[in-house]
């Protein structure tokens, strides 16, 4: 079990992201993954991560609802690096509509986000002591204050967020520069990446949950 208990460097926040993730590597061994829903953010701290440890542990959340573009480039990134993502799945779109009815994400949001991906992504932090996030401060409000790592009180285990201070602009520089393939929705005006049903091209994450005051599914707030 995580513990709060840990010697953390002076100043974390002057970490750069590659440092930030090999301190985790090695204060974590085996407990640590990165949780990746394939977009800009988790195509830098992948490369990131496999450099410095070609076996790293990736886990990703399966709502059945991704786009197919999505689920492409995830068989594309396990060819890409030999690896095998953790999967944690939501319901069935069949089950979903047995129990509660056709387009449960537009008459209850809330459970189906509950549902769909806080209940898979707590069994995947159940075995962890730390998860890595591509979660940036100029995301939105609700991640101005994001810290490179601290302690996640929510789901009690240690929380990196690598790229915490990268700007969009910074990270397409950079996804450049290794030459990385990417997301292509990214290159059809969705900046931020989630379900079919409620995500739109937009800047930032105005696209997620369009027609909605939401920005969070909940699973970093």
């Amino acid at each position: 079990m995580a513990t709060t208990s840990l010697e953390l460097p002076n100043d974390v926040e002057a970490l750069s992201a590659q440092e930030v993730l090999r301190f985790c590597l090695e204060t974590f061994p085996g407990k640590v993954s990165l949780a990746c829903s394939f977009q800009k953010e988790e195509t830098l701290l992948l490369d990131l991560l496999f450099e410095l440890e070609p076996k790293a542990r990736v886990f990703a959340i399966d709502t059945h609802y991704l786009f197919p573009e999505t689920y492409a480039y995830w068989r594309a990134v396990e060819e890409r690096y030999d690896t095998t993502i953790e999967v944690f799945e939501g319901p069935s779109a069949e089950q979903l509509e047995a129990t509660h009815g056709p387009s449960l994400w537009e008459t209850k949001p809330d459970l189906y986000l509950s549902l769909a991906k806080i209940e898979p992504l707590t069994r995947a932090l159940l075995d962890l002591d730390c998860w890595i996030t591509g979660v940036r401060r100029d995301q939105s409000p609700t991640r101005a204050n994001a810290p490179k790592l601290a302690w996640d009180e929510a789901h009690e285990l240690w929380k990196a967020n690598p790229l915490a201070d990268w700007s969009d602009e910074r990270c397409w520089a950079e996804i450049r520069e290794r030459g990385l393939p990417f997301n292509p929705l990214h290159d059809q005006g969705y900046s931020s990446i989630g379900d079919v049903h409620s995500t739109v091209p937009g800047s930032g994450r105005e696209g997620r949950w369009a027609g909605t005051d939401k920005t969070e599914c909940g699973l970093h707030v």
